[in-house]
């Protein structure tokens, strides 16, 4: 494909500036970065857009998760096996991304969002406070079928996995939101490093425009985490809200067609 002009290489940096903060915050950048490498290189193969997004997402949770890590301190009992098998999932997702149509996509996280956000908004108290559902091997086990489901997800598309990653560990395991943003990021992480270690060697990194975009993603997310360490679980859960009603309001219009 041809070079991106500088005009197009900026406005993908702002793109990935946005979607790394959205990202390092409640999760679901991609629904930002994604369509904006879309719409800026209508040449680009699918599995050339979805390597050069994950490159660009990278550098973003890398930084936000190691803020997390020093701020918050995530347990790793969770964290790892949660990492573990989400490594696993989205490199079996990565495999078969070039087979899965990707409009068949739309209509399932667009009622996946919709199930997530009234969830959240109609019980005001979830998030607020860690309380975990299960204890031990259950908690662990819990974990681990999160990481496989949601990595093989984000392996396969991506987007909205982090906000998926978020809800999960609030609603099913019981972290507040500050936490649970913190073990998604670490998990989201390793999905992105999964994928990636598929797509390199398949040649499909668009590396100048990925690099670009990830610098921009990587001061996003550290901006992000700073922020949401500081402003604590209350300010996570009314940008979780505002962010997931923001992402039903654009894919629903993809899908009935409001936006041609």
């Amino acid at each position: 494909m041809d070079d991106p002009t500088l005009s197009v290489l900026a406005l993908l940096g702002l793109a990935a500036l946005a979607a790394g903060f959205v990202d390092a915050v409640v999760g679901g950048g991609g629904l930002i970065q994604l369509p904006a490498v879309l719409i800026g290189l209508p040449s680009a193969t699918p599995l050339q857009v979805l390597a050069t997004n994950k490159l660009a997402s990278i550098c973003g949770t890398t930084v936000s998760s190691a803020t997390y890590y020093r701020k918050v301190r995530p347990d790793p009992k969770t964290f790892g096996p949660l990492m573990l098998l989400a490594f696993a999932g989205s490199a079996a997702g990565a495999l078969v991304a070039a087979q899965i149509p990707k409009d068949a996509f739309d209509p399932i996280v667009l009622v996946a969002l919709v199930v997530v956000g009234a969830y959240v908004l109609f019980r005001p108290a979830v998030g607020d406070a860690t309380v975990l559902r299960f204890a031990g091997h259950r908690h662990t086990a819990a974990a681990m079928a999160t990481g496989l489901a949601v990595g093989f997800y984000d392996g396969a598309l991506g987007p909205g996995t982090g906000s998926f990653f978020v809800f999960t560990l609030v609603g099913l395991l019981g972290y507040n939101f500050l936490e649970a943003s913190a073990k998604a990021r670490l998990a989201n992480w390793a999905t992105n490093a999964a994928a990636l270690c598929v797509f390199i060697p398949h040649g499909a990194v668009l590396w100048k425009v990925g690099l670009v975009m990830g610098a921009a993603n990587l001061v996003g997310g550290y901006v992000g985490a700073r922020t949401a360490v500081r402003r604590g679980t209350r300010f996570v859960r009314v940008f979780f809200i505002v962010v997931v009603s923001a992402f039903i309001v654009r894919i629903g219009g993809d899908v009935i067609g409001w936006w041609g």
